[in-house]
């Protein structure tokens, strides 16, 4: 059973990937309105990757006899200078998640949830990879610079990219059900 104060930070923090989901799927349409589809799949995908961190999260506070529940959403940004400049916010962005998610393992300490914690690390081994795919990007782009050529070529790769939902992840689990 959750604590009260564990199953308000798993809720705060399952508000904060969402509202993540509908940054990049801000960051999505930016990139469309600028005919980068291969940015704008990209961030797509990010924005469905961070939809299913919401629900796994959430799932989780459901499924440990915690109470799990919705908080508003922060509209997000919805246009940048440059696809470096919405890269180097991707960046900034997931570096304050990680932030966010160690913060949350230390109240699982605190409240000696070993359970929780072994959940978490999950999320502590997500974000070192969100971390390195952000600055893989950001590096292209840098390097790019005003180069379009360039941009247009990391703009393909990126539209290459496909989605898989986590180990053990069920999108619909009542499916069937009724």
């Amino acid at each position: 059973m959750l604590s009260d104060r564990m199953n308000e930070a798993l809720c705060q923090q399952a508000n904060r990937e969402l509202y993540s989901s509908y940054l990049y799927l801000s960051m999505s349409y930016y990139f469309e309105s600028i005919d980068m589809l291969g940015f704008a799949h990209w961030m797509r995908l990010q924005a469905a990757e961070e939809l299913v961190h919401t629900m796994r999260m959430l799932d989780y506070v459901a499924g440990s006899g915690g109470r799990a529940r919705m908080l508003a959403v922060e509209a997000p940004q919805f246009s940048w200078s440059s696809p470096l400049q919405a890269f180097q916010h991707v960046w900034d962005h997931e570096r304050t998640v990680t932030g966010l998610i160690l913060a949350l393992v230390r109240v699982a300490e605190e409240e000696k949830d070993a359970a929780t914690g072994q959940f978490l690390e999950w999320y502590v081994k997500e974000q070192v990879e969100e971390e390195e795919s952000s600055d893989g990007v950001l590096s292209q782009v840098k390097a790019a610079g005003e180069d379009r050529s360039a941009l247009v070529e990391a703009d393909r790769k990126l539209g290459e990219r496909r989605f898989k939902f986590p180990k053990g992840f069920e999108m619909f689990p009542y499916s069937g059900s009724a």
